[in-house]
């Protein structure tokens, strides 16, 4: 797994008067977790930390380079403007690469499904994380799903589906039998067998004239 660095320095303007820093192109942040006996208020130049960070998932790696320490980390939470959706603050959490951590790891949709292609189905995504706990160095930057396993309308893919072609060390702690995407039939469909047989002209007339009858 390819880790990101950045440059951080020590903190001490704290409160409101962080946003001083702000405007003197600075992001404000926090370091705390393993290794540390406290939280360390950090601050980091804006537009490289949003270079570097700005693909970063919550289960990459991210090393904090701080006084001559490198810190491996995760993002734990980016606080934006509501407005201008300019990053505020970054919480990042130090790891100890022995202990096992959990992080949400986005999932990501891959390949045609068949159900779509031949049967007008509808792709539903209902889970767009999943939560996962492993060793850092174990940590999936993401989780590939194939599509092509959604052949007819009505299939789904769930999370145990999913679970078992993880690696080794890597648990899922989201219920098994969620469903994480599924082939819904078009509104006002439903399934019909693949090879239904094809009714003749006097079979038709035929069911027309019973329904009729029954009226």
């Amino acid at each position: 797994m390819e880790r990101v660095r950045i440059q951080a320095e020590r903190r001490n303007v704290l409160g409101k008067k962080v946003r001083r820093l702000r405007r003197e192109g600075k992001l404000p942040g926090v370091l705390y977790g393993a290794q540390l006996k406290e939280p360390i208020p950090i601050t980091m130049d804006y537009r490289t930390a949003h270079k570097a960070l700005r693909n970063v998932g919550s289960s990459t790696l991210v090393e904090v380079e701080l006084e001559g320490e490198v810190y491996t980390t995760i993002v734990r939470e980016r606080q934006r403007d509501v407005i201008s959706g300019r990053w505020l603050h970054i919480d990042f959490q130090a790891l100890s690469l022995t202990e096992t951590v959990e992080a949400e790891v986005p999932i990501v949709l891959e390949n045609e499904a068949p159900a779509v292609k031949h049967y007008g189905a509808t792709l539903v995504q209902q889970l767009e994380t999943l939560t996962v706990e492993a060793l850092p160095t174990n940590l999936p930057e993401q989780i590939v799903v194939d599509l092509s396993q959604l052949e007819k309308a009505g299939d789904t893919i769930t999370v145990a589906d999913i679970a078992q072609k993880l690696g080794e060390g890597v648990r899922v702690l989201d219920p098994m039998d969620e469903v994480v995407v599924a082939a819904v039939a078009p509104e006002g469909e439903e399934e019909v067998p693949e090879e239904a047989p094809e009714a003749s002209e006097p079979e038709v007339i035929e069911k027309g004239k019973k329904a009729e009858d029954e009226e």
